[in-house]
């Protein structure tokens, strides 16, 4: 049995990187090990943060043991909170890496911790260089580095980007595992009887937080083409802003897409999830740059096909003609694949159910045990 803290966003906080944080608590505690998880008690100023709220509404994971105090702004916090975590001594520390703005907070923590010369500090990495970058980026990201033992990097393109500031640390890769915690599949009936929508057209659904870089605007371009307006087809969009609406509300009126758009722009609570993805008949994400998704992986639980672009760590995990589409970020490759979608119907069934088996979370568990045993 091994003693595990995991450093990153958990219940209160909201989205994926909390969700995926539980999960993977769950995952050593289902192995035997004893785990806590350290999130925050700020992780953004407010005026940080393009949302709403960082907050969930959903129920705490009874069986975690989450524990928040770390500040993401308070030096006195940072090395409070490293000297905290080393003099408990942990066997291992997984931290959670996904945006420059956390190095400083999440690499002090780290140095506090080394102290103890006994603890292996493990980095998971979402992103090393962020989609949006922002000046002074480069020397946090290089900070943060510099402060931890080896890195699982869940794509093969963050795993390229970390060696631009280390070659040495030992390193590994492994896909985002699916995310199998937002309950079973469900007919279409059901989820469409959920979320009060007629259960006859063919959906396609963008989930997910909107940002600039997830092409939202292509998917738009592209949707409005007049080839498809033949099908019964309805887009759902499914997920917060996270900057201004008013372009995205603009083009749904310019292509008079009114009719045939379905806006659901509040947060997704965990409860809903399956509702949108079991309602859908593709998920389409038509990023502009990405590194890996959480998308695809619940996507993948829910054995729906997929439609992705030709950007960072996403064609990786979708085997083109296999699971569904992966085209260039061009509105016209993009209709051209949902066009194929509606006019043959392809079965991607069973290699979906034959894909999804690669990316289960004891693989994982076993890419930080490789990192963990070039440590010793």
């Amino acid at each position: 049995m091994k003693k595990i803290i995991i450093l990153g966003p958990a219940h209160p906080y909201r989205g994926g990187l909390a969700s995926h944080n539980e999960r993977l608590a769950q995952e050593y505690i289902k192995q035997g090990n004893e785990v806590k998880i350290y999130t925050f008690t700020l992780q953004y100023p407010s005026f940080l943060f393009p949302g709403k709220t960082q907050f969930s509404d959903d129920p705490a994971p009874k069986e975690l043991k989450i524990y928040r105090k770390i500040n993401a702004i308070n030096p006195l916090n940072w090395l409070k909170i490293g000297k905290e975590i080393s003099k408990e001594q942990p066997d291992l520390v997984i931290i959670r890496f996904w945006l420059p703005f956390m190095a400083p907070c999440l690499g002090t923590i780290a140095r506090q911790i080394r102290k103890n010369r006994k603890t292996r500090i493990i980095s998971i990495l979402d992103n090393v260089i962020p989609h949006e970058k922002r000046i002074g980026d480069m020397p946090m990201i290089r900070y943060f580095v510099n402060s931890v033992d080896g890195f699982v990097a869940m794509s093969k393109s963050v795993l390229n980007d970390v060696n631009r500031f280390n070659t040495t640390k030992p390193k590994a890769f492994s896909p985002h595992p699916i995310y199998d915690n937002y309950g079973d599949i469900q007919t279409k009936d059901l989820s469409c009887n959920s979320l009060e929508i007629d259960n006859t057209p063919i959906y396609l659904l963008f989930f997910g937080f909107i940002r600039s870089y997830k092409g939202l605007d292509l998917l738009l371009e592209a949707f409005a083409d007049s080839r498809l307006r033949q099908f019964p087809v309805k887009l759902i969009i499914a997920g917060e802003f996270y900057e201004d609406k008013k372009p995205y509300l603009d083009a749904i009126k310019k292509f008079n897409l009114a009719n045939d758009v379905i806006l659901r722009t509040n947060f997704i609570s965990n409860e809903q999830v399956k509702d949108y993805f079991c309602a859908a008949d593709l998920i389409v994400q038509p990023y502009k740059s990405a590194t890996q998704s959480g998308v695809t992986q619940i996507a993948y639980h829910f054995e729906k096909p997929m439609l992705v672009t030709n950007v960072g760590g996403l064609a990786e995990i979708i085997p083109h003609g296999k699971v569904g589409y992966v085209v260039e970020p061009l509105k016209e490759e993009i209709t051209s694949a949902i066009l194929d979608f509606l006019t043959r119907k392809p079965d991607f069934s069973v290699g979906i159910k034959e894909e999804k088996q690669k990316y289960t979370w004891d693989k994982l568990i076993s890419a930080v045990d490789s990192i963990e045993e070039q440590l010793l």
